[in-house]
């Protein structure tokens, strides 16, 4: 057993570590800086309460990307120099987001004890390597991410910070290896422990999901099936869970080899850079003869995930909606019933529609999965989700993309026993006939990423400036597309959390139309350079036969709305998105 004794390392405050929608995130060679990474570790810390912190259990690993080795060990010294007991490692460094949040709130010590909290190094989505990104935040006791009052605490003691404590003695830990390392110090023990990255997470799915009936979906010859982890953490799942619980065979899986930059890729799933998952599923420019039944991707942490069928897009507006409508037939978990529901603000509509028609509780909620927690905990929601491709429920207290496609081939397992005979439901057919029940919400957003943060204040500064006079905007549409409705309605997104009070102000541009389309704007948190101006256009269509448009053709003249009424390229210099999902 190692000893160490505990060293204050002199530092001074860093600018720019305020932590955005999801953590701190911005460039390895920013996060490379002297002292950096611990600066936010130890702010972190001096915001929690000491004695929760002392003799605790923290989680940290993430979605293994790159820098990602040489920081866990910085955190590792950290914890010990605090008064932390015990860390909990994936092995290899690797847990999905959703896994480590199932791992808060369910793994217990030998003495049966929780872990209090995790620190998450990942940046979910953003590219990884030498000249990429990479980010950490902060899960609390609940699973869930820091809400403001944490994260504005932590940004305020980076400001002032003068030292760190670390643990001198504690030397690099192997985290390849499953076990426990341990070392003495001024607080007692400390161990590291190093254990499987799946086995708490697949057990959870196992109790959530009937693994025999989707089993019999992929194993049934005339089911094929494709996953795209995209070289994230998420490929680890997808071994452990398609492949050896659920019979699949390895041919379906894709990129499922986590790397430290995601393979020079951008582990993003959608329509842009899930290209290889695209062109599988008949979505590309040139087609295959054969073409998956159902297809899914993931992001970096897996916690987002994108949902194809057979030349076919799911919108993640759509597939939540659509889980929700099949929730309690199809997943054990929801027999009795739903608690609620809620998406976030941008998300499409067509969730309210569903909890509108099931008399479900239903909530519109800013960006943040922070949000859906506080309803979660309060025992208001049972099924969330956000148009930015991350779905879940509360079985933790984060989006799950292993969760979300699990939902899929439930419903899809079910759909398929209630018909029976030889020809398979599809994916396409759920949805359109959820169309036909509940009407169709087109969507599309517009991401133009790296934009000069001046440029993009004065854009949204522009359209609250509109808002003043709706008559002068409503003759502005007109003179761009007269076959548009009349705005009845535009305001900046204000929410009042039921459970705790707090408000959350300025969290979105909206332009309401009298036909109940949608234009929405707003700086995106999650970027590491400059600023993300996101672009939400929606178009609801009640009338059955009038729901199987082209997505383009119908929001073509909303499209052309936003875009002139923003004067988005006269703002940003941009003539077109670097994204459209």
């Amino acid at each position: 057993m190692g000893l160490f004794k505990v060293v204050e390392q002199e530092t001074k405050p860093i600018d720019g570590q305020k932590p955005g929608t999801s953590g701190l995130r911005k460039k390895v060679t920013v996060f490379k800086q002297e002292h950096y990474l611990a600066n936010f570790v130890q702010a972190t810390f001096d915001a929690l309460p000491s004695e929760k912190v002392k003799g605790s259990n923290i989680v940290v690993s993430g979605d293994g990307r790159y820098w990602s080795t040489e920081a866990i060990q910085i955190v590792i010294k950290i914890a010990a120099a605090n008064g932390v007991k015990r860390v909990w490692v994936g092995q290899n460094t690797l847990l999905s987001t959703p896994a480590v949040s199932s791992i808060i709130r369910n793994r217990v010590n030998s003495q049966g004890e929780k872990a209090y909290g995790a620190f998450i190094l990942t940046a979910s989505h953003n590219p990884g390597g030498p000249d990429e990104d990479f980010g950490i935040k902060y899960n609390c006791e609940n699973g869930g991410p820091a809400p403001e009052s944490l994260t504005n605490k932590i940004y305020e003691n980076t400001k002032k910070i003068t030292a760190y404590r670390t643990a001198d003695g504690i030397p690099n830990v192997d985290v390849t290896q499953i076990g426990v390392t341990s070392f003495e110090g001024p607080n007692g023990t400390f161990d590291v422990e190093v254990f499987d990255s799946t086995e708490d997470y697949v057990k959870l799915m196992k109790s959530i999901f009937d693994f025999t009936a989707i089993k019999d979906l992929i194993t049934n010859p005339k089911f094929t099936f494709c996953y795209d982890a995209l070289h994230g953490v998420a490929g680890v799942y997808a071994k452990k869970i398609f492949l050896e619980e659920l019979g699949a065979k390895e041919s379906s899986l894709l990129n499922c080899e986590p790397k430290e930059d995601f393979g020079g890729g951008h582990p993003d799933p959608n329509l842009t850079y899930a290209k290889e998952l695209v062109q599988v599923m008949g979505l590309g420019k040139t087609q295959p003869d054969e073409v998956p039944e159902f297809g899914a991707a993931a992001d970096g942490d897996a916690d987002r995930n994108m949902i194809l069928g057979k030349r076919f897009f799911v919108t993640p507006s759509d597939s939540v909606a659509i889980i929700a409508a099949n929730a309690v037939g199809a997943i054990p978990y929801f027999s009795g019933g739903l608690k609620g529901v809620a998406r976030s603000m941008p998300t499409s509509a067509a969730l309210d529609v569903v909890a509108k028609k099931l008399n479900l509780k239903f909530f519109e909620v800013p960006t943040g999965w922070k949000f859906f927690g506080n309803l979660m905990d309060a025992g208001m929601c049972s099924v969330c989700g956000e148009e930015s491709f991350g779905t879940g429920s509360d079985h933790i207290r984060e989006k799950d993309g292993i969760w979300a496609v699990l939902a899929w081939l439930s419903i899809l397992a079910h759909r398929n026993k209630q018909a029976g005979g030889d020809k398979l439901v599809t994916v396409e057919e759920i949805v359109t006939e959820h169309w036909n029940t509940y009407g169709r919400h087109y969507y599309t957003r517009y991401d133009y990423e790296n934009v000069d943060s001046d440029a993009a204040k004065k854009l949204m500064e522009n359209l609250v400036e509109l808002q003043s006079n709706l008559d002068d905007v409503n003759s502005m549409i007109k003179k761009i597309r007269p076959d548009v409705a009349e705005v009845q309605e535009a305001d900046e997104f204000e929410y009042k959390d039921p459970v705790d009070q707090s408000v959350s102000c300025h969290q979105g541009i909206r332009y309401l139309f009298k036909d109940g389309s949608r234009l929405v704007f707003r700086l995106s948190g999650t970027g590491s350079v400059g600023a993300t101006i996101r672009l939400y256009i929606e178009q609801y269509e009640a009338d059955p036969t009038k729901t199987f448009k082209p997505s383009a053709e119908a929001l073509a003249p909303l499209v052309e709305v936003a875009l002139k009424l923003s004067k988005m390229e006269e703002f940003t210099g941009r003539s077109e998105p670097t994204v459209i999902t």
